[in-house]
């Protein structure tokens, strides 16, 4: 399954290794990425593949849990429905 997450919030030093090496614990592949700073203001997409083993819900979970400790925005959707809400 392929998911769009979304990183936002005051730019700081380990971010991406952050949320990377949370996304590897979790056997999530990221596929493409895309950042910017603007201003002091972090702002990161990608685009992951969740294999069938991996439960979308314990993903979210556990990212939520990381968005709390580094006071980033975290997010992730499957693309679908990100796909969606962007048709909108």
């Amino acid at each position: 399954m392929k998911a769009i997450l979304t990183v936002l919030g005051h730019d700081h030093v380990g971010i991406v290794a952050k949320v990377s090496n949370k996304l590897a614990e979790l056997n999530v592949n990221i596929i493409d990425i895309s950042q910017t700073l603007m201003h002091e203001n972090f702002t990161m997409m990608m685009m992951v593949t969740l294999d069938d083993a991996t439960n979308f819900d314990t993903v979210q979970s556990n990212l939520k849990d990381l968005s709390k400790e580094t006071g980033l925005d975290i997010r992730i959707q499957r693309q679908e429905i990100f796909d969606a809400i962007q048709k909108l």
